[in-house]
């Protein structure tokens, strides 16, 4: 992963953290976060609330995810219960939710459209 991606998606990691912190959850990045693929980037715990979110910072039309780093995902919510979201960010839009359910799978990966996140239109606020 070049250092730039690394930075760009540390820093939108970041912010997410920032605004669930700030909504008065306890937030926890995983360690490795960006490097290994072992569970999601970022854990959200408020009483009752549990998320999982693997934050992208994508300016494509859709986003993709390899199917094994995929299925890890999948396995990690069953394994815990705990809702995990795709989190993605584009620049001058925001955030948008996906749920791991709201994938199609190809081929090689599981991918989302903007268009249909944008369809989906999941929020921050509406998590939150």
């Amino acid at each position: 992963m070049a250092f730039g991606t690394y930075a760009k998606g540390a820093r939108t990691e970041r912010e997410l953290i920032s605004i669930f912190s700030d909504a008065g959850y306890s937030v926890i990045r995983a360690a490795g976060s960006g490097v290994n693929s072992l569970s999601p980037d970022l854990l959200a715990f408020k009483r009752t609330k549990q998320y999982a979110f693997e934050c992208k910072a994508w300016e494509s039309g859709s986003l993709s995810i390899e199917k094994s780093r995929f299925e890890r995902l999948r396995t990690w919510e069953d394994n815990t219960g705990i809702t995990t979201f795709i989190a993605w960010r584009v620049n001058r839009v925001g955030w948008r939710f996906v749920y791991l359910r709201e994938f199609e799978e190809k081929e090689k990966n599981f991918t989302v459209t903007w268009t249909r996140a944008m369809e989906i239109d999941r929020k921050i606020e509406e998590i939150i």
